[in-house]
């Protein structure tokens, strides 16, 4: 996968940009996601141009990362998912919080992440892809190019189960204000 990165000064000609493990754009320019950033990330990260930050775990957030958010005035939200198998672990009223901030043109563009960008981020852009009205096979072919062999049933049975029409009902209100994009 490549990424096009259009930048507007040359202060990057002599830098390597290195993105984030699992770093892919979810819709180019807009949404991107990735595992938990590191600083020999943050050069990348800032030619991204982020808005905020959508951290999917109940640890604090790093501080060398908040300090990176703070310097480049990025919005940090936090919604802690518990990163273990357990199916009740993830949450719906979580993810369509989460979505609620991704699809607000506000706060992009956006970082989906959680520590290595695989289960907890990969529902969250799965429901999102739902949202968009992929097929269910799409979202799970994605679910799982991400997430490789490590792959679990029960995120597959939650992305299964979503049901985006509540969300849907939210959204469409905010959709003429041009607040929200999807």
């Amino acid at each position: 996968m490549s990424v096009i990165l259009d930048f507007k000064d040359d202060s990057y000609d002599d830098m390597v940009l290195v993105p984030p493990t699992n770093f892919c754009p979810v819709e180019n320019n807009y949404i991107y996601r990735s595992g938990c950033p590191k600083p020999s990330n943050f050069p990348f990260l800032q030619s991204l141009n982020l808005r905020s930050i959508i951290y999917l775990c109940p640890e604090p957030y790093p501080e060398e990362n908040l300090e990176f958010l703070r310097n480049n005035n990025i919005k940090l939200y936090q919604f802690g998912i518990d990163g273990t198998k357990e199916p009740s672990n993830m949450s719906s009223d979580i993810i369509m919080d989460a979505l609620r901030v991704i699809v607000d043109v506000r706060n992009q563009p956006v970082l989906v992440h959680c520590k290595r960008g695989k289960h907890r981020t990969g529902c969250l852009v799965g429901c999102l892809r739902k949202l968009q009205n992929w097929c269910l096979g799409a979202v799970v072919e994605e679910y799982k190019h991400f997430a490789g062999a490590k792959w679990r049933e029960t995120d597959l049975k939650f992305l299964e189960s979503f049901d985006v029409s509540c969300i849907r009902l939210c959204l469409r209100a905010l959709l003429s204000t041009g607040v929200l994009w999807i």
